[in-house]
């Protein structure tokens, strides 16, 4: 059965032109050009996934992505956002702390876009595989609702922050490289995206949430990854 993608953008020719291509790669399009539609149409048609661009008139992409993600029933839909405009590591970083699940910068090339969809799906299926919670510390994994308990207080992960723990804490006492991390994590491809940065930012972030006595566990080695301990 082919995946149903949601696609939102007030630019009708972006729109148009990239629902044609990925419904020539055999996905099952709803599409709509303004954000508060798409709320209804998700809720209705219920997608494997939300392609959604970040700017736009009342609900941008941004404010589309946190009410996917706050919505019961929806909450574990990937969201992926585009952006031609907001392109500074603070967007892409907004972006992410909002639930998306990748965020892709115009221009971009359809292939792109098809292996970074392709990725996110294949991340979100390999997670769900994943049932049995994983304890540490006094953590609690929830892979399936994809949730982080310490000392019975939920822990509010970003999506990458909480895929980042997962990838971690599933390789304990592996040194997981940069490169790894990115197409594991991210999606990205190594040959073109090696920013040790992106990895480095999250790991900050996850550290300072989940608290000095567990994040001390996330090792760093310069120069070639981490690993939790």
């Amino acid at each position: 059965m082919s995946k149903k993608i949601l696609l939102v953008d007030d630019d009708k020719t972006v729109l148009d032109s990239t629902r044609r291509y990925l419904q020539g790669r055999g996905f099952q399009i709803v599409h709509t050009d303004n954000g508060a539609e798409a709320v209804i149409l998700a809720r209705e048609s219920r997608p494997d996934l939300v392609i959604t661009d970040a700017e736009m008139k009342g609900l941008d992409g941004f404010a589309l992505c946190r009410v996917i993600k706050e919505t019961p029933g929806l909450s574990k839909v990937p969201v992926i956002i585009i952006s031609g405009r907001k392109i500074k590591e603070e967007d892409i970083l907004a972006g992410y702390n909002k639930g998306a699940d990748d965020y892709i910068l115009k221009p971009f090339s359809f292939a792109v876009l098809l292996a970074k969809l392709n990725a996110v799906m294949k991340r979100y299926e390999a997670f769900r595989e994943k049932t049995e919670n994983v304890s540490r510390l006094g953590m609690v994994i929830d892979p399936a609702g994809r949730t982080v308990t310490i000392k019975g207080e939920v822990i509010k992960l970003a999506r990458k922050e909480f895929d980042l723990l997962t990838a971690l804490i599933m390789e304990k006492g592996r040194l997981l490289n940069v490169p790894y991390l990115l197409e594991t994590v991210w999606g990205y491809d190594p040959a073109s995206y090696n920013d040790p940065h992106t990895v480095g930012v999250h790991i900050s972030s996850l550290r300072k949430k989940i608290g000095p006595e567990i994040g001390a566990r996330i090792i760093s080695v310069t120069g070639h990854g981490y690993k939790f301990e």
